[in-house]
């Protein structure tokens, strides 16, 4: 048995005879008579108290608990006082990520989740109560598939944690009968360099080696703006890109590039050349900003693109009011009517460059792990998942392949008895 029955109703004593005897103790007649008492997996003691005549059941949920642990099903009894949102909070406040990114996921569960399971105990959690989740995120106005998804991922995360920390024997997102929500694909369709050019030509001059470097180097559009004079190495052939501008809680803030890893990108003399033009019109200017979070340390960068006033350039202030003008000056987007915004154009963000970019190195020939590292990628996986269907045909290289051995063996007959 994994532990335990302690009878509260009776204590052992030594007699003057130095025998041991069973004498009632202080607390005989009130209150639940046996204790099942069993040390967890994680070190602690826990219990369970049962009433006076239900000692055959205490001995048999001990013999349930040991089960569980030997199967490896065992659940904490404290994971039915705790609800998912109380956890939930918790986990959260325990992750290493980003500000911005707990910030985020935390309005996802606030908005989505906990209005459905936020009160269910965790130790409770089944199949069925994630389908219902899933079901109440379909019917909702305004939740797209793909946020779906990244709602469910949140609620697995959580849940993966809660079987961790033996709150739960097996996560319920996992069950055959939940079915992950599913995004429609769609392919990256990449400009060609004549829309990248249009752009370019219809930005205002102080902004247009942003494009030289979105479309020859791949960096993001945060990691564009804060491109600073130490990201051009002395070589002037390698970019390194080691900082980006994000924005938390409406702050800017300076930060690493996303995962939090610094790279280097081979840098094109076209774009080092257009690069150094633009620092003859527009000095760097140096810009300090705190670091990470509002409340951060304050560290200074001469940035390479300034705004006209030469201050950092504001991402919302530059997409309305420059880039997207610039795209319907180059025809990927209509002109917006006198007084109205410019219809919304994802596709046309300046991740357009970076995707030009990738298009123009699987073209080249370039291997997916180096354009992986190039782009900052999290894996070659990731690169392969959203350009692999811009790779050459793999039958035309194969036959290709075949082709120039054939053509370069000797014209003489290769029959049966070659192989022998």
């Amino acid at each position: 048995m994994a532990g335990h029955i302690q009878d509260r109703w009776f204590k052992t004593e030594t007699n003057a005879d130095g025998k041991t005897i069973r004498v009632k103790s202080d607390r005989h007649g009130t209150g639940l008579r046996y204790r099942a008492r069993y040390i967890g997996p994680d070190g602690t003691e826990k219990s369970k108290s049962f009433p006076d005549g239900k000692k055959r059941l205490a001995e048999k949920w001990l013999s349930a608990i040991e089960t569980d642990m030997t199967r490896g099903q065992y659940t904490d009894p404290k994971s039915v006082r705790i609800t998912f949102r109380q956890y939930a909070e918790k986990w959260l406040d325990s992750k290493t990520s980003s500000p911005m990114t707990r910030k985020e996921l935390g309005r996802r569960l606030r908005l989505h989740v906990y209005p459905v399971l936020g009160s269910r105990p965790v130790g409770t959690f089944r199949p069925e109560h994630i389908r219902e989740l899933l079901a109440a995120l379909e019917a909702k106005p305004g939740v797209s598939a793909s946020y779906t998804r990244n709602i469910f991922a949140d609620v697995q995360s959580v849940l993966s944690a809660a079987v961790d920390d033996s709150l739960l024997s097996r996560n319920p997102c996992g069950a055959r009968t939940v079915r992950r929500p599913k995004v429609d694909s769609h392919p990256v369709v990449p400009w060609v360099p004549s829309q990248v050019f249009a752009v370019r030509a219809a930005l205002p001059e102080r902004y247009q080696a942003m494009v030289d470097v979105g479309a020859g180097c791949g960096p993001r559009q945060g990691e564009v703006f804060g491109l600073a004079e130490d990201a051009i190495d002395v070589d002037g052939r390698t970019l390194h890109v080691v900082r980006q501008i994000k924005h938390v809680e409406g702050h800017a803030v300076f930060d690493l590039p996303k995962g939090g890893k610094k790279r280097d990108t081979p840098l094109p003399d076209s774009v080092a050349e257009a690069l150094r033009a633009h620092m003859d019109a527009f000095k760097p200017v140096e810009i300090t900003l705190p670091w990470r979070v509002p409340e951060g340390p304050k560290v200074s960068a001469r940035l390479i693109f300034t705004a006209e006033q030469g201050g950092m350039v504001w991402r919302s202030n530059f997409n309305a009011l420059e880039w997207k003008p610039a795209l319907a000056v180059a025809g990927l987007i209509p002109e917006a009517e006198e007084g109205d915004r410019y219809e919304s154009a994802r596709e046309h963000g300046m991740h357009a460059l970076r995707h030009f970019y990738a298009s123009a190195l699987l073209d080249a020939g370039e291997n997916i792990k180096a354009i992986s590292e190039y782009m900052g990628h999290a894996d070659p996986a990731m690169t392969l998942r959203v350009y692999s269907h811009l790779m050459p045909d793999s039958r035309d290289r194969a036959r290709r392949a075949i082709d120039a051995v054939f053509q370069r063996a000797a014209p003489q007959d290769h029959g049966p008895q070659t192989a022998q």
